[in-house]
């Protein structure tokens, strides 16, 4: 095919492209913009396949077809739960993609300076991504403990790290070829520093590294596009890397934290929160209900428990109840709720909760004190007033969504444990919380049958 053809179809595919990612914005019209996106994608690879240098089509059909096996698999088998996770392998997955590319384009004779260097920006960019974000999710899986781990020196070992890393590319850009010593050398320290980037960074900033591993992969893409001059690498690298940097600032930005303090501070490791000690008032379900049945302004707070329990259904269904029982009902969505950007905007948008009930925090707090009832479903560090109060708690200065104004406070928990951040809550204690303890699409199905009942 002509080379002119190909470009254009390449447009093509880099305009839907743009139009699906926009459109991935809205929960009304993300699977309009997956399905744009997806097909930007099919026409990205297949024109790839008329390009002169393809080598071996069966090959590429091969690897095509596995990939597209196992990735309907994941899509299908996958629970919500465990969509964070999916999301560090996808994004090492792609590191490791990008990495391989700018190793095989090596191979190629007739390198400039310029390729050169895009080749060692896709190897060290793609595989800090991937080790980053393989450690990433050992933490969101708990394979191994998703507390930040420190250790003396740490930023000295850190920097020495970089220091290699650093000479090492030089010393392969002076002289590069396929067997290089500084190119293993390269790979080696590139794995090494995303291990040691992701390891002292806490649960609580799992969004903040997802989104940010996010925009490593886009920019590793983007560098791999350079080293083989593929336009539409390009492109779709750098919307990612954008997309991925845009989002980790407004992850920052909803936990009051810079991202030079997500990545080196060690989140939880010198601060240690003040103990909260208190007597909790549990409820039943028919006491719920009767404390529910009474209120005129109901508001959700979704949190990673809701996904856990799959309680998002049945949540939709009591807050229709609700409604039709003359309650004003809203849920109240923060930035980082979950363990991945979006998370409970997903869980609910799958449950069909109508897109315009949902309420982002800036607009929620400023009303808080004149709810009726706020429903905590499995939060915990997005409702802590410790980030408040407590100066000396990790999570102090983060905006939180100030549910403990609420008249009155319902917390849906299995048990009285911390957060994923490790940190105590005194929001169980307070005089106008109650606390619902169980599985909470059991207990929130219980109070549904309180009002057919």
């Amino acid at each position: 095919m002509n080379p002119v053809i190909i470009n254009l179809w390449y447009v093509v595919a880099a305009a839907l492209f743009i139009f699906g990612l926009k459109q991935l914005g809205s929960p009304a019209t993300a699977v309009r913009g997956n399905i744009l996106s997806s097909l930007a994608m099919v026409i990205a690879i297949a024109v790839t396949l008329f390009n002169k240098e393809i080598l071996s089509f069966q090959l590429i059909l091969i690897a095509a077809a596995v990939g597209a096996v196992i990735g309907a698999i994941a899509a299908q088998k996958v629970e919500m739960t465990s969509m964070p996770e999916m999301v560090a392998l996808f994004n090492g997955s792609g590191g490791i993609a990008s990495l391989m590319v700018g190793w095989a384009a090596l191979y190629s004779t007739g390198n400039t300076t310029f390729t050169d260097v895009t080749i060692l920006l896709s190897i060290v960019i793609g595989g800090m991504t991937f080790s980053g974000s393989i450690l990433a999710w050992g933490k969101l899986s708990e394979v191994m403990t998703s507390a930040a781990v420190v250790f003396g020196a740490q930023r000295f070992v850190n920097a020495a790290i970089l220091l290699a890393l650093i000479a090492c590319s030089v010393m392969f850009c002076m002289a590069p070829a396929v067997d290089s010593p500084y190119l293993y050398a390269v790979i080696g320290l590139a794995l090494l520093i995303g291990v040691m980037a992701v390891l002292p960074i806490g649960g609580a900033d799992m969004p903040v590294v997802i989104s940010l591993l996010n925009s490593y992969s886009g920019l590793a893409a983007c560098a791999a596009g350079f080293a083989i001059n593929n336009n539409i690498l390009i492109v779709a690298g750098s919307m990612v890397g954008a997309a991925g940097i845009i989002l980790t600032n407004i992850m920052c930005k909803a936990m009051n934290r810079s991202l030079g303090h997500v990545l080196f501070s060690g989140f939880g490791a010198v601060k240690q929160a003040t103990k909260v000690e208190g007597e909790v008032k549990p409820i039943v379900a028919e006491d719920a209900f009767l404390i529910l049945e009474a209120a005129q302004s109901v508001s959700f707070v979704p949190g990673y428990g809701m996904a856990v329990a799959q309680a998002q259904h049945v949540v939709r269904e009591l807050g229709e109840l609700l409604e039709k029982n003359g309650a004003e009902v809203t849920y109240a969505i923060h930035p980082v709720a979950g363990r991945m950007p979006g998370h409970m905007n997903v869980l609910l948008a799958e449950a069909n909760v109508p897109y315009d009930q949902l309420v982002e925090m800036e607009d929620i707090n400023p009303r808080i004190d004149n709810v009726d009832v706020a429903v905590v479903i499995g939060a915990n560090d997005v409702v802590n007033p410790s980030a408040r109060n407590d100066e000396n708690s990790p999570i102090y200065g983060m905006p939180i969504i100030n549910v403990d104004q609420a008249r009155t406070v319902f917390v849906l928990k299995r048990s009285m444990g911390s957060g994923f951040s490790g940190v105590d809550n005194p929001l169980f204690f307070g005089d106008n919380t109650r606390m619902l303890f169980g599985d909470a699409k059991q207990s929130i199905a219980a109070v549904v049958a309180e009002f057919k009942g």
